[in-house]
């Protein structure tokens, strides 16, 4: 990765993986109708990670793709991917919101039975999703953006991005 901004939208899905792959290992640890000790510190981490990382990393993040990222690769002829991605991120950001306020209420009352049941599916659909969507990402997207963007334009972005986050 060249550009600033690939290199940052790369060190994001690495984060964003790792906290993935901690709701896997809660969800494989858990059937979905044996919900864990809400108040055991990984899981109250988890759930306290899952809340911000919606709100301060995964909305934002295809915020700044969409707004700034997204029209520049259509005026260069990738509009194909960027509709592409721009559904997946209507249905991940959903997703994802759904886990968020899930998680919520879980966080001070611990997971009653059918609450459970909703937070496990609803983190094995994310997992999934959001996992194949980075992969998408980072073959795609991120090379497509080291070609597109130019010293000055990668510098304007960044500053941008720092200015959102």
């Amino acid at each position: 990765m060249q550009t600033h901004i690939a290199r940052t939208l790369h060190d994001e899905h690495l984060a964003t993986l790792a906290l993935l792959a901690r709701l896997e290992t809660l969800l494989g640890r858990h059937a979905p109708t044996a919900g864990p000790d809400a108040t055991s510190p990984a899981v109250a981490a988890l759930l306290r990670d899952l809340g911000r990382a919606v709100a301060q990393e995964i909305g934002p993040h295809f915020a700044f793709e969409e707004t700034e990222l997204f029209p520049r690769l259509i005026d260069a002829g990738a509009g194909e991917m960027v509709a592409l991605l721009v559904e997946e991120h209507a249905e991940l950001l959903a997703l994802a919101q759904e886990l968020a306020a899930l998680a919520a209420p879980a966080r001070t009352g611990g997971f009653a039975p059918e609450a459970w049941a909703r937070f496990h599916a609803a983190g094995a659909a994310l997992t999934g999703a959001l996992a194949a969507h980075v992969d998408k990402e980072e073959m795609g997207l991120l090379p497509a953006i080291d070609d597109l963007l130019d010293a000055e334009t990668d510098s304007a972005l960044a500053m941008i991005l720092a200015q959102q986050r």
